[in-house]
């Protein structure tokens, strides 16, 4: 692979109707000094408590295991005995799906038991070449090794049963979904999209499996992981004055001349683009909300919003998940931020008297400590390159 090649990798979940928690786990790992990231998706037997303790079991034992190269059928096995009996069934058991990519291209694949990858290249789905390797411990228990060179523009994805078996009790899908129902999903999504972002896709298969099923009540839980091989998105977001006001002309020429999309958080920091750069600022009335004040556009930026509020929601939402149905300057903001690969933030170190009230709510803290949570959630939930550089 192409050494600027980014993976950005979308993930999204449905709980089983009732459920008070995901029966999959899906745990991703960014192995810096060995150029890998590793992904897995794995379904517990069941659903609800049970089930997420088999499948949590299950990914934190796998990645321990490929992290450190362990043969896997002896890993596999080393893991079915330590899951706990089902007392119902009398097995253990945990299915899952293991992706393991080095930034060479390198790419394997092992999967028991769940659907099998799907492969999207070139605007269609490619059938990839496995191998079968059998454990002798467990009869029962076949594991499907898959290996592929990687090209940009390639997404692998990944699906729990949920998803292929949606629909089932419908009418309508008297077999389910299957992932054929899935790919050709896919594929139409990419074709009016070819640049959805791996987030988006995940979200938007789970969204439709979920329409799938009878009053839209998820039969099973639903997860979906995506990989996107594409050349890097950048983002580079600014957000509060310059400690000194000699600055403020180096501080806007760096939005003048970054190599990719640029969002200015604060209206301080805004008006200091405006005047450095001879632009010209305007409140977008489109992004009215009753708790996060509004945006404002400037040519040749690409988002323009206030500063602190807007940046303690947008790190909620990295925690919590995003607000689909807003369209406020943090959930445009967060949107971006997964959107992107490699991102920049600039953080002024001025002062602002006005967050120094002690009468402000207590989650408001000051900018440089909201910027160092959200960088640091970028880098370890989504496995983000991030940088920061004070001014």
């Amino acid at each position: 692979m192409n050494d600027s090649l980014f993976i950005e990798i979308g993930t999204a979940q449905q709980q089983k109707y009732g459920e008070d928690c995901f029966g999959d786990t899906i745990y991703s790992k960014k192995i810096p000094e060995e150029r890998r990231i590793i992904s897995i998706l794995s379904d517990g037997l069941g659903s609800g408590v049970k089930a997420n303790i088999l499948s949590s079991m299950t990914t934190r034992m796998a990645m321990k295991f490929v992290e450190s190269n362990m043969e896997l059928m002896h890993s596999s096995e080393i893991m079915m005995d330590a899951l706990p009996i089902c007392q119902i069934r009398k097995i253990s058991y945990a299915t899952f799906s293991v992706v393991d990519t080095e930034l060479d291209g390198k790419t394997r694949i092992f999967e028991m038991d769940n659907p099998p990858f799907i492969l999207i290249r070139d605007n269609k789905a490619v059938n990839v070449r496995y191998r079968e390797i059998y454990s002798e411990k467990w009869k029962d228990r076949t594991i499907n090794i898959s290996q592929l060179t990687n090209q940009e523009e390639d997404r692998i994805i990944l699906i729990s049963d949920g998803v292929s078996q949606a629909g089932l009790g419908n009418p309508k899908y008297p077999l389910g979904w299957q992932r054929q129902g899935c790919i050709d999903f896919a594929l139409e999504k990419i074709r009016k999209n070819p640049h959805i972002s791996a987030y988006d896709l995940a979200h938007a298969i789970v969204s439709e499996a979920l329409e799938k099923e009878v009053g839209k009540h998820a039969g099973d839980d639903i997860s979906c992981v995506v990989l996107y091989f594409r050349k890097p998105r950048q983002l580079l977001v600014l957000t509060g004055p310059p400690f000194e006001e000699s600055r403020d002309k180096e501080f806007a020429d760096l939005a003048a001349d970054y190599d990719g999309k640029v969002a200015v958080c604060g209206g301080t920091t805004a008006n200091i683009i405006e005047r450095e750069l001879c632009l010209k600022c305007e409140i977008d009335k489109t992004s009215f909300d009753e708790k996060i004040p509004m945006c404002s556009t400037m040519e040749g930026i690409d988002l323009v919003t206030e500063g602190i509020l807007t940046l303690t929601d947008v790190y909620r939402m990295l925690k919590e998940g995003i607000d689909e149905n807003k369209n406020n300057g943090a959930t445009r903001l967060a949107k971006m931020l997964l959107g992107s690969d490699k991102i920049d933030f600039v953080v002024g170190t001025k002062i602002n008297i006005a967050h120094q009230d002690p009468n402000l709510p207590m989650e408001l803290e000051i900018r440089r400590n909201i910027v160092k949570k959200i960088f640091r959630i970028l880098q370890e939930k989504y496995l983000k390159e991030t940088t920061v550089r004070y001014i």
